[in-house]
């Protein structure tokens, strides 16, 4: 059954690694999937789709890999997979307040052990890291940075070798992903 796919890229328009927006649509539509819609130019598509989200994880990854030389992490969620992310953010008041500084890591491939413990050392002003296993949906680390991202110690030092490759978007992003494929918001 054809449904809407949201496909996260990781690291995309950062360091170097470029593949514009309207690249990213026409390689979606000459790979057959439906309705290709970008956010921002920070790695965010939509697509309409019957693959799964592991075979369609590998066909984007080799597709971006043949087409702009790019070795991108793709993660992909459907509608549902993205609902649950969004009923379980623990800082849903933080959120509702200030959306910008709440973010959500999707983790490709689980959490790594000690992940969770060693953002939590590096937490400082009120800093705050949770974990969430939502099953077919994979593990989400949520955040909550009360002075902003980029003065984090926890965003400055959590490489995927700690965590587990993953790409995070902050709460803003994540309900419009969830408006553009009409995912229930909590």
């Amino acid at each position: 059954m054809t449904e809407h796919r949201i496909i996260l890229f990781r690291g995309m328009n950062t360091g170097g690694v470029r593949a514009p927006v309207g690249e990213l649509r026409a390689m979606a539509a000459e790979m057959r999937l439906g309705e290709p819609r970008t956010l921002l130019a920070s790695g965010n598509l939509v697509v309409e789709s019957d693959r799964s989200t592991v075979d369609l994880e590998a066909a984007v990854e080799a597709e971006m890999d043949k087409r702009f030389g790019l070795k991108i992490v793709a993660m992909v969620r459907t509608p549902d997979q993205w609902s649950d992310l969004i009923a379980a953010n623990p800082f849903a008041a933080e959120a509702a307040a200030d959306p910008a500084k709440v973010v959500a890591m999707v983790i490709k491939a689980g959490v790594k052990p000690g992940a969770l413990e060693a953002c939590r050392e590096l937490a400082e002003g009120g800093e705050a890291v949770e974990a969430a296993t939502l099953g077919q949906g994979g593990d989400v680390l949520y955040f909550w940075f009360p002075n902003g991202q980029g003065q984090s110690a926890i965003f400055k030092k959590a490489t995927p070798r700690m965590l587990g490759m993953g790409t995070g978007r902050n709460w803003n992003t994540v309900l419009k992903l969830g408006r553009m494929v009409g995912a229930e918001s909590v």
